[in-house]
């Protein structure tokens, strides 16, 4: 009967460690699947505040995009008045340019209609030296006479007043005006023999064209 009894106990004891071992091990599992469930409950957290965060962003940047397409009244004035005064600067701008050429326009045609009426004078200063003789030329009043006619010239030239070379070249019909023709071996073709009444430009443009003689 001991032995007995001894057996039952060892087999009771055996019976109770196997269900404790079987309890720690569900025991065991349920925390692992508890522990996994918390992680996945974790991760799907995260990513729904994610696409949250997406959907948030993606809302303000709509936001900024659409404050961007719809400007202030106020910038749109802003920038009807300063397109305005850059128009008005570019006008004023243009036209003083353009006032600027019709004064210079006018300066020079007012200059030129001067100097056409002082070469007549100069043309009987010429005729007037010109018909001096050669014992009267040492005297006073000659040499003042001349001394006058030179520097009526050189004032002239200041001016940018030049007589036109004409006697030796060649015709050109921009500078001379041909009022005889003749036929001379000692010249060549279409050169200026001859000079009757000298010509002046003013600056680049013709005052008075020469008067002069034509060969061949």
């Amino acid at each position: 009967m001991a032995e007995q009894d001894v057996k039952n106990q060892e087999e009771t004891m055996g019976a109770e460690e196997i269900a404790e071992e079987t309890m720690d091990a569900r025991a065991e599992e349920t925390v692992a699947e508890g522990a996994k469930e918390s992680v996945d409950a974790a991760e799907t957290e995260g990513v729904e505040e994610k696409e949250e965060d997406a959907a948030e962003s993606s809302k303000e940047g709509k936001g900024l995009f659409k404050k961007k397409e719809k400007k202030d009244k106020r910038d749109e004035q802003i920038a009807e008045l300063n397109d305005k005064v850059l128009r008005q600067m570019a006008e004023f701008e243009n036209f003083r340019k353009r006032t600027e050429k019709e004064k210079a326009a006018m300066f020079e045609i007012g200059a030129k209609s001067i100097v056409e009426k002082l070469l007549p004078v100069i043309d009987n200063f010429e005729c007037g030296l010109a018909a001096v003789s050669e014992e009267e030329k040492n005297s006073g009043f000659a040499q003042g006479v001349e001394m006058i006619y030179k520097q009526l010239l050189n004032e002239l030239a200041e001016a940018g007043v030049t007589p036109i070379e004409a006697v030796g070249k060649e015709f050109n019909p921009d500078f001379h005006n041909a009022v005889m023709h003749i036929e001379d071996e000692n010249f060549g073709e279409n050169i200026v023999a001859e000079e009757f009444q000298k010509g002046y430009m003013y600056k680049d443009s013709v005052v008075r064209h020469s008067m002069v003689k034509v060969a061949n």
